[in-house]
């Protein structure tokens, strides 16, 4: 019997009209700002998405597109200004950056309060402490997915195939919290054996970027895998799990695209709003 396919694009609608009302709700209007340095096709394509969603959900999009020739301190006046204006309530530096900018240090340059990929690291230590706050989007749009399917994940035994603080590092984080109460592993280049460590997940995540890595023989049967890869190959977008042949083993899973991705995105406009709440007060 074929997996149930977790359709990311089902969720991320119900996400979006979720935000839509609630930002119909206010008295003001948030604002996404969005920052792109340099010519990257896939980083356009990213951020053009991120800001239609924005306006579609009626949150103002602020877009600043500096060349790749900026340098370092520019980079972050552009950012300190975003910091101080009044209108933003979230701030998103697309990355990677291009050639010698610093991703880490531009990012912890936000403002905490606008941090709304949650990549800052006053996010990811409130996360480790438990404590409220902007969750990176990735990892919240997989509990989204997994929460609108019905996945329970209390007593649950996942696995995470990538230790990046993009991804797997703050989802098995969040998998552990309190609520959450699944039992995490998390898998890595270096781990021995891996398959023998993922037949043992009912959920299986992988987030290494390797193209098909996740084959039938890592998949314990019935279990719910979900597939954050997005690889670029001659033959077009692939995840890490070879769809096609774990589909007949798992009971459930997400494609690539129209599964992950989706949700990422949606999940930036609930942390835009959150964040615009927290900034004026409102619950």
């Amino acid at each position: 019997m074929s997996a149930r396919i977790l359709d990311g694009k089902v969720v991320a609608a119900a996400v979006k009209e979720e935000v839509a009302a609630a930002v119909a709700g206010l008295d003001y209007q948030p604002g996404l700002a969005t920052v792109l340095v340099g010519d990257d096709p896939a980083s356009h394509s990213y951020v053009r998405g991120k800001r239609r969603d924005a306006e579609e959900v009626g949150i103002r999009s602020i877009h600043h597109e500096p060349p790749a020739t900026i340098i370092q301190d520019e980079l972050l006046a552009v950012v300190e200004s975003l910091n101080q204006d009044e209108d933003v309530d979230g701030i998103l530096v697309q990355l990677p950056l291009p050639g010698d900018l610093d991703g880490e240090a531009t990012v912890e340059h936000i403002d905490p309060a606008k941090d709304v990929d949650g990549l800052h690291p006053f996010s990811l230590g409130r996360l480790v402490l438990g404590r409220p706050g902007l969750r990176p989007c990735t990892p919240s749009g997989i509990m989204r997915i997994l929460d609108h399917y019905g996945i329970e994940t209390v007593g649950r035994r996942a696995v995470i195939v990538g230790r990046s603080f993009l991804v797997g590092r703050p989802l098995a984080m969040i998998l552990s919290e309190r609520g959450a109460d699944a039992t995490v592993s998390v898998a890595h280049s270096r781990t021995s054996d891996l398959a023998s460590l993922t037949r043992e997940a009912d959920i299986l995540v992988a987030a290494a970027g390797s193209p098909d890595l996740i084959r039938p023989d890592h998949v314990k049967p019935g279990a719910t895998v979900i597939d954050v890869g997005v690889n670029r190959t001659d033959s077009g977008l692939v995840g890490d799990v070879d769809f096609d042949a774990v589909k007949d083993v798992a009971g459930a899973i997400t494609p690539v695209p129209g599964g992950v991705g989706p949700m990422t995105r949606a999940m930036l406009l609930v942390n835009t709003i959150r964040a615009a709440q927290a900034r004026r007060g409102v619950a």
